[in-house]
């Protein structure tokens, strides 16, 4: 459940677990303790909006098949590393469910104009001076 209150529905997600790589020694060789959660955003329950928006925000973890995949592998018990990703999984969620805000045009202020003008008035100057007079 995320904070706004939506939850995921029944079987959006999977999680799978799976060896390690890197240093640990016989614990890394012998335990699978790499959580690799794969959401269904089709399945989730999402609005279309927010999945969108996930989709989007997910970049490299997308598939082509449109399922976000998330791999935890940084602590060393699976219950740790199921955490870790689900709670991955509730942040990308929270910030696909929150809509972008809209952008208000803004005009240069008066003050601002000139003392851009002014500037490149001054810049002008300087440069006029370095031509030779023949």
């Amino acid at each position: 459940m995320t904070d706004t209150g939506f939850r995921l529905a029944p079987g959006s997600f999977e999680e799978k677990f799976i060896r390690s790589g890197g240093h640990g020694g016989q614990n890394v060789n012998k335990v699978a303790t790499t959580v690799q959660l794969r959401f269904f955003p089709a399945l989730s329950g999402l609005p279309y909006e927010a999945q969108q928006r996930l989709k989007a925000l997910a970049g490299s973890k997308l598939t082509d098949d449109g399922d976000v995949i998330i791999i935890a592998s940084e602590y060393r018990t699976q219950e740790q590393n199921r955490q870790a990703a689900r709670a991955r999984l509730n942040e990308l969620v929270e910030r696909a469910l929150r809509p972008p805000r809209r952008r208000r045009p803004t005009k240069p202020s008066y003050g601002s104009k000139l003392r851009r003008l002014d500037e490149k008035k001054h810049r002008s100057d300087i440069k006029k001076t370095r031509h030779s007079e023949e």
